[in-house]
């Protein structure tokens, strides 16, 4: 499954979230998003883990590769973390900024699992 979802907010910029479910675990989906975690793309987001979790009951989010994270954003990541869904991410400003919003982040330097899914 890729989902790549295009918003132009001005002329000149375009704002994309990428949602990839990436293959590994028999236990845990996971999904592997890039690019930013804002407003418009919220939602979805909640949707397709909402939907995992009913299905794989764990999930685990990669945003190694998610540069922004708006304040809706921050909030649909903090309730799906309240729901079980592992945040993960490498250390930096997206990591800071939930952490001090009180998210729940695993903290991986090389990307989820080293790099292996």
């Amino acid at each position: 499954m890729r989902i790549d979802l295009p918003c132009r907010r001005d002329e000149e910029v375009e704002v994309t979230l990428r949602i990839t479910r990436v293959k590994g675990s028999r236990s845990r989906a996971t999904l592997k998003l890039e690019g930013s975690v804002i407003a418009e793309w919220a939602a979805l987001l909640q949707r397709e883990c909402s939907d995992l979790l009913r299905s794989w009951g764990a999930v685990s989010l990669d945003l190694v590769d998610v540069s922004f994270v708006d304040r809706a954003g921050v909030e649909a990541l903090e309730r799906l973390s309240r729901q079980g869904v592992e945040i993960r991410c490498r250390p930096g400003p997206v990591a800071s900024v939930l952490e001090g919003e009180g998210v729940r982040v695993t903290r991986d330097a090389d990307g989820v699992d080293g790099g292996r899914y």
